[in-house]
């Protein structure tokens, strides 16, 4: 979608809240981490193609900050992947993002994406994870069937030591439309900021630790992940998270060049259970949600925007 900003440097406000509207929606609908602000930000203005067209794509991924609240209880030990190259593992991974948008008195617009399930195989290298997505569903019946032509994509994690994912790749089968690959990419995006470092020091049940990262949706925020280790068995980790963004500056910069809002009031945060298995490269269950609402004013034409937000991520064996 092309959006043109109206030049007269005081436009009506009704054209003002329409020109706001279309922005917002394509600046916030497509994902609400990572993807939207980039994908928005290429080209002067003109509508934007998903990152990975017809070749492989790399994102790198902002550095998380890994702090120990409490060690909990012997016996403790260090957290770390522990598979050799050549792992493998089938998981499916399914994704749902909502949102809807009121401008002052007007009805509420519903810009939610449909939602992905993506069976994948997992195969670990010396330096990270390769994936090769299966036949990915939605039960959008438009978006199914673009999908068809996602199947046997690539895509690929950088992990740390600490298991962190440092950068995202993205090889789309050339013959996927463009609705397919923003779909998946959006997907990638969610699961990875919703992913889990381990601390860097020895802990045991009940240990708490806190991981900061800098996500982009468009505007920065600041993502604060506390992860409680539930209980062990061996390998297997059962960890409670807590998620919570807030934004970095009182004021967001639209995606291009529209103007800037006053946020007035911002609330993101949620909660969730993953289980990992220290020998597999992927979370073999569990569910993450994080949702809220934003208040979001107009300087120049007094607009006001309000917005409700409930992403999920999900993954199964």
């Amino acid at each position: 979608m092309h959006v043109t900003v109206l030049p007269s440097p005081h436009p009506p406000r009704s054209a003002r809240s329409g020109v706001l509207l279309m922005v917002l929606a394509l600046g916030l609908s497509a994902f609400g981490v990572g993807c939207s602000d980039r994908a928005q930000s290429s080209g002067d203005g003109d509508s934007a193609e998903p990152l990975g067209i017809g070749k492989e794509v790399t994102m790198p991924i902002p550095e998380s900050v890994t702090t120990v609240v409490s060690t909990g209880e012997q016996p403790r030990s260090l957290l770390r992947p522990a598979y050799p190259a050549g792992t493998a593992q089938r998981v499916t991974l399914y994704t749902a993002y909502r949102i809807e948008q009121q401008l002052d008195e007007q009805p509420t617009h519903d810009y939610s994406t449909p939602a992905l399930t993506i069976p994948m195989t997992a195969r670990t290298t010396a330096d990270g994870i390769d994936l090769i997505l299966g036949t990915v569903t939605s039960p959008d019946p438009v978006l199914a069937k673009a999908l068809t032509k996602i199947g046997g994509s690539h895509a690929s994690f950088d992990l740390s030591e600490l298991g962190a994912i440092t950068a995202l790749r993205l090889e789309p089968a050339p013959e996927a439309p463009h609705t397919a690959r923003a779909a998946v990419e959006q997907a990638f995006y969610q699961a990875v900021y919703r992913s889990i470092v381990f601390p860097n020091e020895p802990v045991g049940e009940g240990a708490v630790w806190m991981v900061h990262q800098e996500v982009s949706s468009g505007m920065l925020l600041d993502q604060v992940t506390t992860a409680t280790l539930i209980e062990r068995e061996g390998h297997r980790l059962t960890i409670d998270l807590q998620v919570t963004q807030t934004p970095k500056s009182p004021v967001w910069n639209l995606p291009n060049r529209a103007g800037t809002l006053d946020i007035r009031d911002y609330v993101m945060q949620g909660a969730g259970t993953i289980t990992v298995d220290l020998g597999l490269p992927l979370p073999v269950s569990g569910s993450i949600t994080v949702g809220g609402h934003q208040v979001y004013r107009d300087p120049r034409a007094s607009s006001v925007l309000q917005q409700t937000i409930d992403t999920q991520v999900s993954w199964t064996e």
